[in-house]
């Protein structure tokens, strides 16, 4: 066996200042992304964890500008219907929010969850099939943490259409939209996240949202 390592205590309080400042960015500034602290980022996520070590997350980085320019399309037509949806002040607040960085940041990357892989065997899945999908959302968290330690930021974008940023991708028919994210190097930092700063939602107590039974 090969001995642990020591998280000692000043580890655990860098982690801490780690997760604390891994932010959902939207504000990038045009620098490009080096090609190895992105592969670095990319390796690490890889070592997440997945349900039978089925390892089904697949990365598409989107460079081509017509792909590009269809996400930047299916944001709009989203956001706009988003925002439809609201009345009155939180209409007003919501237009006010700037919820995605697509024509800023360098990095365009899609994530996909391979839901025919035959790796794992189906260990795990038979009675959760949903947990190769969330397999995928560890490594995405893996690798917003990777990033961020290099002072890279990441956004995720959630207001798109997901079959229609996938018909412009050419990716197989087994594979499915998990994540479309924006990585680059902030042009702001802060150390709170952006919807409690501008008063969308305030963060919960952890108190509030555990139970013991």
């Amino acid at each position: 066996m090969t001995a642990p390592p020591d998280f000692d205590a000043g580890f655990r309080e860098t982690f801490a200042t780690l997760v604390a400042w891994r932010r959902d960015v939207r504000r990038f500034r045009p620098d490009p992304v080096p090609e190895a602290d992105l592969r670095d980022c990319l390796a690490l996520a890889c070592l997440s964890p997945s349900v039978g070590n089925s390892q089904p997350w697949r990365f598409v980085r989107v460079a081509d500008p017509a792909r590009r320019e269809a996400v930047v399309d299916s944001f709009a037509l989203c956001n706009a219907a988003a925002a439809a949806s609201y009345s009155d002040a939180r209409a007003d607040a919501y237009r006010r929010l700037k919820l995605a960085g697509l024509r800023e940041a360098p990095v365009h990357l899609a994530v996909f969850c391979d839901e025919a892989t035959g790796d794992g065997h189906g260990l795990g899945r038979a009675t959760m099939p949903e947990m190769l999908r969330y397999s995928v959302v560890t490594a995405i968290h893996t690798l917003w943490l990777a990033a961020r330690c290099r002072g890279i930021g990441v956004g995720w974008v959630s207001i798109l259409d997901p079959d229609a940023v996938v018909a412009r991708l050419d990716v197989p028919g087994s594979w499915r939209l998990v994540a479309y994210l924006c990585l680059g190097y902030p042009a702001e930092e802060h150390d709170d996240p952006e919807l409690v700063r501008h008063g969308w939602q305030a963060r919960r107590a952890p108190g509030d949202l555990m139970l013991d039974r």
